[in-house]
């Protein structure tokens, strides 16, 4: 009696074991890839599966997408430049039957042609593409990543160049490039400002040539500026001192004209015995005044 109930224990744990056994699940981002007897018999969709223990394999692949660093590389590019460069990748299993059979170990296969690409890719362009032109690089891993990768039922969604390493001298080269340049563009921008400014000039003269009260005018507004700080000493222009005397004569000049003067008598009628004085002038007009 003893026997048979040990009998019957034994074999209920051997039940319960092979029930575990061929009990599977398979998640909602998981397809199951089943063998039996190593022969495909194809994709278990998610949910729970039963399986034949002993006699079905079940492969449950992962179709999420998936992050793969891309270790740091020494690179020499184009130009003979030796950099540093890092990425990293994302890619998913498009295909589980395939990754399953056409690979054995889909992740590390990714990580070394993906190195590999990455070297030979960075190599064909120089420094300032690289730096410059990352998403072209980027497409390009991309597309050589997934031409090969889609032998083995896996779809690269996405390769980013994350850090790129200069060593120090080429730092400061590319420093010293830089700072030359703004120098560059700042003296262009200068001798620009100082030729529209020799123009405006230009045209500002061609007014005065053509209004002198314009230019009078200025000189004027310049002491006003100039006497805005109070200052004990006043520096006047040479054009201004001779706008000036100019002024002067012209003010003599008109009361000369507005005094009043003998009556003008032409020169055979002066009287006998008087001195007769021609007065040269455009104000007498050539005629003779009597003294």
């Amino acid at each position: 009696m003893g026997v048979l109930i040990f009998v019957l224990v034994v074999v209920v744990i051997i039940a319960l074991i092979g029930l575990a056994m061929a009990i599977k699940i398979v998640k909602q981002y998981e397809q199951g890839v089943l063998f039996r007897f190593g022969r495909l018999l194809g994709v278990r969709s998610p949910g729970l599966r039963i399986i034949i223990p002993a006699v079905d394999v079940l492969h449950r692949v992962s179709l999420r997408v998936v992050t793969m660093p891309i270790q740091s590389q020494g690179i020499i590019t184009r130009d003979n430049v030796s950099v540093d460069v890092s990425a990293v990748a994302y890619y998913r299993v498009a295909d589980a039957v395939k990754s399953v059979i056409a690979i054995e170990n889909v992740s590390a296969a990714i990580n070394q042609i993906a190195q590999t690409t990455l070297r030979k890719v960075v190599g064909q362009h120089t420094l300032d593409e690289t730096l410059s032109e990352t998403d072209r690089i980027n497409l390009d891993i991309r597309e050589i990543l997934d031409v090969t990768t889609a032998e083995w039922g896996v779809q690269v969604t996405l390769v980013e160049l994350k850090d790129i390493q200069l060593p120090d001298s080429m730092k400061r080269a590319m420093a010293r490039q830089a700072e030359a340049e703004r120098e560059k563009r700042a003296k262009i921008i200068n001798a620009e400002g100082e030729s529209l400014a020799a123009a405006a000039l230009g045209d500002a003269s061609d007014i005065m040539m053509a209004h002198p009260l314009a230019l009078q005018l200025r000189n004027l507004q310049s002491l006003v500026e100039i006497g805005v700080d109070k200052n004990t000493t006043v520096v006047f222009p040479a054009p201004l001192m001779s706008t000036i005397g100019e002024l002067g004569t012209f003010l003599t000049r008109e009361a000369a004209a507005a005094t009043p003067r003998a009556p003008l008598t032409p020169p055979d009628e002066a009287p006998i015995g008087g001195i007769t004085k021609t007065i040269p002038g455009p104000e007498l007009n050539g005629m003779t005044e009597v003294v």
